[in-house]
C-alpha cells in the first residue's frame, strides 16, 4: 500500500491532540531527559541573550522554555505544534513562567507561515522525525531565518542506540502486522543511521552542517513507570496500535512491559537511548 501522506498527518495530528495534557503531565521527565540534550543544540545554534528563536512542533513548550531562560527579555521565542491542545497547554506554561517575550502559536511544521522580522535560530526536538516532508521543513524553516542563522535539531539516533523506544515499537508494529517504514517515510529512527541528518540537511541547502551524538537515557523508578509514560505520551505508539482490538491491544503493551523489565536493574529502569543534534547554517548571501 502506497504510504498516504495526508492520511498520516490527519492521524498524527489527531493523536497528539488525545495525549496533549499527558505529554504535559511529563514535563519534569522530559526535563531530565532531553533538557541537557536541548542546552547543547541551543550551544550549537548560538542561543543567547537577545536571539530571536522559532521552535517547530514544539509540543507543550518545554524547550521554549529553555530558550525563553537564555534570550531574556530583550530576545523573542515563537513555539508552533499543529496539536490545538499542545500550543494551547505551551501557551500557559510560557504564561506561567513569566514570559512576556514568548508566545505559542498552532503551525504546520512542514508550512510555516509567520511575518514576524527573521529568526536567528529555528529548532525541533523529536518533531523532524515525523514529517512525511522532511527536506520540504527544513527549507520552509530556513526561510523564516536571517542570513547566517540557523536551523537545528534533535532526533532518535539509531533503533539498537534507543531500546527504550525501538523495542517497544518493535513489538507493536508485530502485533498490528505493520511493516517498517520505507526510506523516506517518517517514523521516530527516520534520521538516525550514519550521515542521514547531515545529508538532508544539506538537501536542504543549509550549509556548515554539524551532527552530534548525545547519550540520553531515560532514568525512571521503574520499568512499569516507563511503560507508563509509552502508554500516556507516545502518540506514535497508539498510531500504530489504532485499528487493533481491545484486547489486542493490552496484549502488545503487556509484551511491551515485559521487554521494557530488561532494563531495570537495582530498583531503578535505565532506558538505552542515543540522540543527534544537528544544525546547518542558512548561506549569507
Amino acid at each position: 500500500m502506497a504510504f498516504d501522506a495526508e492520511s498520516f498527518k490527519t492521524t498524527t495530528h489527531a493523536q497528539w491532540n488525545s495525549v496533549a495534557e499527558h505529554w504535559n503531565a511529563w514535563g519534569p521527565l522530559l526535563d531530565r531527559w532531553l533538557g541537557p540534550v536541548t542546552e547543547t543544540l541551543l550551544d550549537m545554534a548560538d542561543v543567547g541573550t537577545g536571539s530571536r528563536v522559532l521552535h517547530v512542533a514544539g509540543g507543550s513548550g518545554q524547550e521554549a522554555l529553555q530558550s525563553a531562560k537564555r534570550v531574556g527579555s530583550s530576545g523573542y521565542v515563537l513555539t508552533t505544534d499543529i496539536s490545538e491542545s499542545l500550543t494551547r497547554l505551551a501557551a500557559d506554561n510560557l504564561a506561567n513562567a513569566g514570559f512576556s517575550h514568548a508566545e505559542a502559536r498552532v503551525m504546520d511544521g512542514e508550512n510555516i507561515a509567520v511575518t514576524d522580522a527573521p529568526f536567528d535560530s529555528v529548532l525541533s526536538r523529536v518533531g523532524l522525525i515525523f514529517f512525511p516532508d522532511q527536506e520540504g521543513s527544513l527549507r520552509s524553516q530556513a526561510r523564516t531565518l536571517r542570513p547566517g542563522g540557523y536551523v537545528g535539531a534533535i532526533v532518535y539516533a539509531t533503533a539498537p542506540e534507543c531500546r527504550f523506544f525501538s523495542d517497544p515499537v518493535g513489538i507493536i508494529r508485530r502485533h498490528a502486522e505493520l511493516p517498517p517504514p520505507a526510506p523516506g517515510q517518517p517514523g521516530p529512527f527516520s534520521l538516525g543511521a550514519p550521515g542521514v541528518i547531515e545529508t538532508l540537511f544539506e538537501r536542504a541547502g543549509l550549509v556548515e552542517v554539524e551532527a552530534r551524538k548525545i547519550e540520553a537515557p531515560v532514568n525512571l523508578e521503574s520499568a512499569a513507570e516507563c511503560l507508563r509514560f509509552e502508554q500516556e505520551s507516545f502518540g506514535a505508539l497508539h498510531q500504530m496500535l489504532g485499528k487493533l482490538s481491545v484486547a489486542d491491544q493490552a496484549a502488545a503493551w503487556i509484551e511491551v512491559g515485559e521487554a521494557l523489565s530488561a532494563f531495570e536493574s537495582n530498583g531503578r529502569f535505565e532506558g538505552p537511548c542515543v540522540m543527534i543534534a544537528a544544525v546547518g547554517r542558512k548561506p549569507v548571501e
